[in-house]
This record gives structure tokens, C-alpha cells and sequence, in this order.
């Protein structure tokens, strides 16, 4: 299975956009996006901690209500998407891998389990594990995932993998040709391919997660 990654199915479409997403959807793919919880505990698409980078204002999200974000982010035609409105939007036929981006404490990881459970197709993925074990003791049967980037190396990610509670791996691309990472049996998924090249050489044997393609 590929997904595209934030939503960016071509350089026509910005990042964690719902009409992003939409058209993801429409082209028959599952998307990966990014989760933050605002000031008042709404959880958004968004990939940073701050503004910065997309709307040139150095303002942290957790300091922020969503109010405040959906303002200024429909102020310059970049709407910022509440995780509802994907849900809704993904009408449960599509896979949402929701990558819970800062540490939530038990309180958020409660809320984000109750607004998703009527959707069947989303998992939990994180590069801060704590979240994921934290999860899990919630929601036992909750579909997770650990996220892994250099330098970690393949002794640990091996090591992780042995967890039979996770149900796969979000790989950096830097380690699809490694042997002993193929060798796992659990599934895997690798990011984040941004060549048609590239995209057609590891299709066939790989999980995917593209974009701009």
C-alpha cells in the first residue's frame, strides 16, 4: 500500500490542506499527515511546532487557540484542517496515518482515541514512542506504528521491531536496501519518495509514502 505524504499529490497542492487531502483521496490513495493540539485541545494537520515556516509568524501551536490559527491560516488561502474535518472528509475508506508530532500526555491521547473511533482505518504513528506506549495502554488494539530517521541505527530499529503490539515500521528511504531491515517480517513503510524514479524502482516490493509525483 502507498500513501502520499501530507497530502502533497502534486507541486499544485500545499501541505496538510483539506483540498490536499481531498484530492489524495480521489486519486486512490491513503494519506500520512501530521497532528498538533492547540491551546484549547483541538487537534490540527499541521507539520511544525511553530507558524514560521509557512505563515511567517514565530508563534508555537500549543500557545495558540484554533481560532487564532484558522484566522491567520485563511487569511493567505492555506486553511489550517482540524483532524475532524479530515476524518469526515476520509468518510472511512480511506488509511490515515495520523503521526502525533509532540509528546501528548493521557489527557489528549484519550480525546484523539475518542474523536477517531468510529474510524477504522487510522494509525497511530510517531517518532516519539512514549506516545505510542501511552496509547496503547488506552487502547490495546489501537493500529500503531514506531517512526525511525538516522542515525538511528538498524541494531535498534531490529530491536523495536520485536514489540508485538506495533504493527509496522515508518522508515527513512535511507534504509530500504538494507538487508536485514527487508528480512523483517513486520510490515513497513518508507518515506519520503519524491521521484517518479524512485517511486517505480521500489513500488512493487515496498510500501510507500510519496509526494509531488
Amino acid at each position: 500500500m502507498h500513501l502520499i505524504h501530507r497530502g502533497l499529490v502534486n507541486k499544485n497542492f500545499k501541505e496538510n490542506l483539506l483540498k490536499s487531502f481531498q484530492q489524495s483521496f480521489k486519486k486512490g490513495y491513503g494519506i500520512e499527515t501530521d497532528i498538533h493540539a492547540t491551546k484549547d485541545n483541538e487537534f490540527i494537520c499541521f507539520h511544525d511546532f511553530t507558524l514560521k515556516r509557512i505563515f511567517k509568524k514565530n508563534l508555537s501551536i500549543k500557545n495558540l487557540n484554533y481560532s487564532k490559527i484558522n484566522e491567520i491560516s485563511t487569511k493567505v488561502g492555506k486553511p489550517v484542517p482540524l483532524l475532524k474535518e479530515l476524518l469526515k472528509s476520509a468518510n472511512n475508506k480511506h488509511t490515515l496515518f495520523i503521526e502525533i508530532k509532540p509528546i501528548f500526555s493521557k489527557f489528549l491521547l484519550k480525546k484523539l482515541l475518542k474523536e477517531t473511533s468510529k474510524f477504522t482505518k487510522c494509525v497511530f504513528i510517531s517518532f516519539k514512542h512514549e506516545n505510542i506506549f501511552k496509547l496503547q495502554k488506552i487502547k490495546k488494539d489501537a493500529k500503531v506504528g514506531f517512526s525511525f530517521c538516522p542515525p538511528t541505527s538498524v541494531k535498534e530499529i531490529i530491536k523495536k521491531s520485536n514489540d508485538k503490539k506495533i504493527d509496522c515500521l515508518i522508515l527513512d528511504k535511507s534504509y530500504i536496501k538494507n538487508e536485514k531491515i527487508q528480512n523483517l517480517k513486520i510490515t513497513k513503510y518508507y518515506y519520503t519518495i519524491r521521484t517518479k524514479s524512485e517511486f517505480n524502482k521500489f513500488k512493487r516490493n515496498n510500501n510507500l509514502i510519496f509526494e509531488n509525483l
